[in-house]
């Protein structure tokens, strides 16, 4: 073998050893891209459930100040407002798994 020839193929395997790190970093890349929009997903999913905290939050101070006869609409509104926040809880919980 010539010196061209064996000169050639040490350069032809060093791009391929570097076409393999390439493929690593845009496996790590690709990687952290997932993981940074599972982030902010989880991020967006609590501040729903802390908005829906505070909505809950707003109906028990309603029920605390709802007269005799606004009662009932105001327990209503606050059951419906609870059932909510259940539910994104238990979402949340089985997403953050």
């Amino acid at each position: 073998m010539s010196d061209r020839n064996a000169y050639e193929q040490k350069l032809r395997a060093k791009l391929d050893e570097l076409q393999a790190e390439v493929d690593k970093l845009k496996a790590r890349a690709r990687g952290a891209e997932a993981d940074a929009r599972i982030q902010q997903e989880q991020e967006q999913e609590i501040n729903q459930l802390e908005a829906k905290r505070d909505d809950m939050r707003q109906k028990l101070d309603e029920m605390r100040n709802a007269s005799d006869d606004a009662w009932d609409d105001v327990k209503a509104g606050a059951e419906r407002a609870w059932s909510s926040l259940s539910e994104s809880l238990q979402r949340a919980r089985t997403r953050f798994k």
